[in-house]
């Protein structure tokens, strides 16, 4: 980080991360940024029907195994872009954890044309397949020591003590 500030790709993890603290599952916080010509077009996170009764208010709705109450924040995004009439073709978008087989065929149906994520999450090895025949491009996205703290909110809230 030669001039101070964050690289691109980890500017808008961040993002993705932020939105994650706005999660109500109460299994994962999840967030997910949509990106196209290095302009944010659409965030989402993981959580109910907006209006809805939240996870953190009432548990999760289990049907084997899986919340179905929740809104992965992949699909929020995207839908998004939908209600506001984003176009989504050849944007990126940035998501926490590796999307879920579901979100994946989504990400490749709305014409995203690469993924970035912060964490491994049950790598679907069908998913992996069908990305890599649609080549649509996957990129880890880490984070170095000094890069953490960059965006530490301590760091942000104190720099004139710096």
């Amino acid at each position: 980080m030669n001039d101070k500030r964050i690289p691109w790709d980890q500017y808008f993890m961040t993002q993705a991360v932020l939105l994650s603290l706005r999660s109500t599952c109460t299994r994962l916080s999840v967030g997910a940024t949509i990106v196209r010509d290095k302009r944010i077009i659409a965030g989402g996170y993981n959580g109910s029907v907006s209006g809805d009764v939240h996870c953190i208010d009432e548990g999760c709705y289990l049907v084997d195994g899986h919340c179905v109450r929740t809104i992965h924040a992949e699909m929020n995004a995207i839908l998004q872009c939908a209600k506001f009439g984003v176009a989504t073709d050849g944007a990126e978008i940035y998501v926490t954890d590796f999307p879920c087989l579901q979100c994946t065929k989504m990400i490749l149906q709305a014409g995203i044309k690469k993924i970035h994520y912060l964490r491994n999450y049950h790598n679907d090895a069908y998913a992996m397949s069908l990305l890599k025949r649609m080549h649509v491009e996957v990129q880890h996205v880490k984070f170095t020591e000094e890069e953490i703290a960059a965006v530490s909110m301590d760091r942000i809230l104190h720099q004139d003590q710096l």
